[in-house]
């Protein structure tokens, strides 16, 4: 008897505390509307504060919509505290229906379906609300609907406090930089920027970064809102940041090891599981000799709340660390300043004034704006817009004329080509489904520094490496410039690269460049390696990141089939995808190269060539082992002799000369060829305006 008193008492000691407020008030959600808040009001709570011991168990929600990917859901509690409930989760399915969302449920939101129906773990971590406030007061449910074409209702919703509390995300320490943000209980929106504070911990490679360490890389206000476009629907955000001082003025800082600018992307890789396909895009635009956003990977502590993996990466802007374009003043009106430089982009646009429309049409009729970039549409002189216009325009207009391929009189005049084809070669080795249509940027030098449209530089490789299941991002075969006939829409590629490939000197250019970076760069083994190093540096953090976004093996917009089941899957998957398809690229690429072009080599000799490209003359350095006798001629990319130079002997040892070639030939790619009885070797040389 005595037993069953006491075990009686227990049991009502444990379930005494359990309290449950709800709210029955039917709620419209406006179609792709304004966030909306339904407040329940907590008082008499016993005890009132909530932690680990007693606090938030269970938040329950019935919503009538369809389409609840749609459906942004999160809970605030009385102290601003605000954290996800469920974020563009079931797909195109309707309903939740008697929805629960508790720590302890075997099933997460996120791998659940529509019509959602009874308990599942949280999007978010509940648990950090159980962090010490006071629980009376008002509790809000906030729900968006972030798309259109469809509505609904929020019929009900409730919370139970208990002695089975969620518990935080315990985030101590990191083999990576910690950054953490303080947004002081303000919402970072699409726009404007709020002011918030940031600090950064980072105690240099090799060592440990722990939360409590002082905040030795950065430490000071920054201003900071939400970018992306399609990526503004995911759970994990990225953030646009301006880094400021202590003044509030804008404050040119490095941040870990990266040269000083305030202008910084904090990119989150939510739908890359591999969390490196920018990276690794990024990487390959740099190694082949052209600026593309360094990057640094970290993780996000936000307002307390654990957020994963994150990769600081620099802003496309000009600077001379980054897009080393002269800078165009407002007195830039006229003569050489007029001409450069300028940044712009294929992209979608900013409104009215921020973008124009090119006189051609995509090969489906399809129109293609260009935006500014550089200077910002808004300080442009309507002559600087002009200017910029007009030069595209007559790059367009040869491009399309019945000359072309002129080196004179075509469209080489107006672009650096070479950038061009190491653009081509890294969107369509990594089948970038938003290549050439959307984030595509160029930028154009004043005429005095060679003043042609150079493309880049590379921008937005999430969906690149077989991580699309849309426009063929799928398949390993196939041609990206080619997706205007496969990728409807309206956003699609300019005719400039179908034009390009009927031009023979420039599918030698691009056979060779392939040709070349396949021995380095884009060599498997390289590629492999660099990604195996990069899954190596990642892996304490990835648990993590997959801990509080357990999204691995499941459907994240738009993955591809079939979905790994862990992060070394992904990578596996990864690297597979992209031995298949440099196999076919190496198959089907167009164009024919002379094999036997080497660089830097001739034979037993070692030659040089600078600078390369030039303008008028060049210099150039070989070293002999004997005496021979060298006979060096330039010719065009399909052997045609351009110039030739006097055969001689030439003595053992290091030759040093210098080549005038004034106006001789016009600007283009050439080879040098040096032939002697020993050997011969051919250089590929480039020469400017």
């Amino acid at each position: 008897m005595k037993r069953i008193f006491l075990t009686f008492n227990l049991l009502w000691a444990v379930v005494i505390h359990a309290q449950t407020f709800t709210s029955t008030a039917v709620t419209a959600i406006p179609d792709a509307g304004p966030m909306v808040t339904i407040p329940i009001t907590v008082s008499g709570l016993l005890p009132t504060t909530i932690d680990t011991i007693f606090g938030l168990e269970t938040v329950c929600f019935d919503i009538t919509h369809t389409y609840t990917a749609d459906l942004h859901i999160w809970l605030q509690s009385p102290d601003g505290t605000i954290v996800a409930l469920s974020e563009a989760n079931g797909g195109g399915g309707d309903n939740f229906t008697g929805t629960c969302l508790n720590e302890w449920a075997a099933t997460s939101i996120v791998l659940g379906s529509a019509p959602f129906t009874g308990t599942y773990r949280p999007q978010g971590f509940i648990g950090a609300i159980n962090n010490g406030q006071v629980g009376n007061g008002t509790w809000n449910f906030l729900i968006q609907d972030q798309w259109g074409a469809d509505t609904g209702f929020v019929n009900s919703w409730s919370i139970t406090f208990g002695n089975a509390p969620a518990h935080p995300f315990l985030f101590t320490s990191s083999n990576l930089p910690i950054v953490t943000l303080n947004t002081f209980n303000q919402n970072i929106v699409d726009s404007p920027n709020i002011l918030a504070q940031m600090g950064i911990i980072d105690n240099g490679p090799g060592n440990r970064n722990h939360v409590t360490d002082s905040l030795n890389c950065f430490n000071n206000k920054i201003l900071i809102q939400v970018r992306g476009s399609s990526s503004q629907s995911f759970p994990q955000k990225s953030y646009s940041v301006t880094t400021l001082t202590t003044a509030g003025a804008n404050n040119d800082t490095i941040l870990m090891g990266m040269p000083a600018e305030h202008d910084w992307i904090l990119y989150a890789p939510y739908d890359d599981k591999t969390c490196m396909r920018n990276v690794l895009a990024y990487d390959i635009a740099n190694q082949t000799g052209h600026y593309a956003s360094r990057t640094r990977f970290c993780e996000l502590v936000l307002n307390g709340q654990y957020e994963g993996i994150y990769v600081m990466m620099e802003k496309v802007k000009r600077d001379s660390n980054r897009v080393s374009v002269n800078k165009l003043v407002p007195t830039a009106t006229s003569g050489d300043d007029l001409t450069g430089g300028y940044i712009f982009k294929i992209d979608r646009d900013d409104g009215a004034g921020s973008y124009w429309t090119s006189n051609f049409f995509s090969n489906t009729g399809i129109n293609i704006n260009f935006v500014y970039v550089y200077p910002k549409y808004t300080a442009m002189l309507p002559i600087q817009k002009t200017y910029l216009q007009s030069y595209v325009d007559s790059f367009e207009l040869a491009l399309n004329g019945p000359n072309f391929a002129d080196p004179v009189v075509g469209y080489r005049r107006y672009i650096g080509v070479s950038s061009f084809i190491d653009y081509f070669l890294l969107n369509e080795v990594s089948k970038n489904v938003d290549g050439y249509r959307l984030s595509t940027f160029f930028h154009k030098e004043k005429r005095s520094k060679g003043g042609q449209i150079k493309a880049g530089p590379a921008w937005d490789y999430n969906l690149a490496w077989w991580n699309a299941d849309y426009c063929g991002g799928d398949s390993d075969t196939g041609w990206v410039y080619q997706q205007n006939n496969i990728c409807g829409g309206g956003y699609q590629s300019p005719f400039w690269w179908d034009k390009f490939l009927l031009d023979q000197s420039y599918t030698y250019e691009l056979k060779c460049r392939w040709i070349e970076l396949r021995q380095n760069i884009l060599s498997v083994n390289r590629i492999n390696t660099y990604c195996d190093s990069l899954a190596l540096y990642l892996d304490e953090a990835q648990q993590r990141h997959f801990t509080v976004w357990p999204i691995i093996g499941a459907y994240t917009w738009p993955n591809p089939s079939p979905i790994p089941t862990s992060y070394a899957g992904e990578i596996t998957a990864m690297k597979t995808w992209i031995l298949n398809r440099i196999t076919w690229m190496d198959a089907h690429l167009p164009g024919t190269c002379n094999t036997a072009i080497t660089e830097n080599n001739l034979t037993a000799q070692s030659v040089f060539i600078y600078p390369n490209p030039f303008a008028n003359n060049f210099r150039l350095n070989f070293y002999l082992p004997h005496v021979d006798i060298l006979k060096i001629e330039i010719t065009d990319v399909l052997g045609k002799t351009i110039k030739t130079m006097e055969q001689k002997e030439y003595h053992e040892g290091e030759n040093n000369m210098e080549i005038n070639i004034g106006d001789d030939i016009s600007t283009g790619m050439y080879l040098l060829k040096i032939s002697s009885p020993s050997g011969t070797a051919v250089m590929k040389i480039a020469k400017t305006e």
